[in-house]
């Protein structure tokens, strides 16, 4: 396993709220752009890896018990969405890698995934 500072490390991150505790271990992973996705597939104390940075990306996170949220593309979040983050207590990681070269990283690094099974039922695709 690896900590919130190795894993900035790792995706040449920076961390946007500096009062995150950098010592909470990181169970695993997820990769999604669709909060419905991120509700119904991860698994607590991952790591979510996405492209969205408005403030529902970390209300997602709060509720599914994410142990951090890693923004790819060098995108800046709203000073809202890193408020909330900072209101929650939610490591909020922006990298200028892309979530594909984010997730091969961090899959290479040994971390594990965190997606759930999803109930085909559940899935609305047609």
């Amino acid at each position: 396993m690896m900590n919130i500072h190795e894993l900035i490390h790792l995706v040449n991150g920076v961390l946007l709220t500096p009062q995150s505790n950098l010592n909470r271990e990181v169970k695993g992973a997820f990769a999604a752009d669709l909060m419905s996705d991120v509700l119904a597939a991860i698994q607590p104390e991952a790591v979510l890896v996405t492209g969205l940075c408005n403030p529902q990306v970390i209300r997602t996170a709060q509720m599914a018990e994410v142990a951090a949220v890693i923004l790819v593309r060098g995108k800046t979040p709203p000073a809202e969405t890193i408020n909330l983050a900072n209101q929650e207590g939610i490591p909020f990681v922006s990298t200028p890698f892309g979530m594909f070269e984010v997730c091969g990283r961090l899959y290479n690094s040994g971390v594990k995934s965190l997606e759930r099974p999803v109930d085909p039922d559940f899935c609305d695709c047609g």
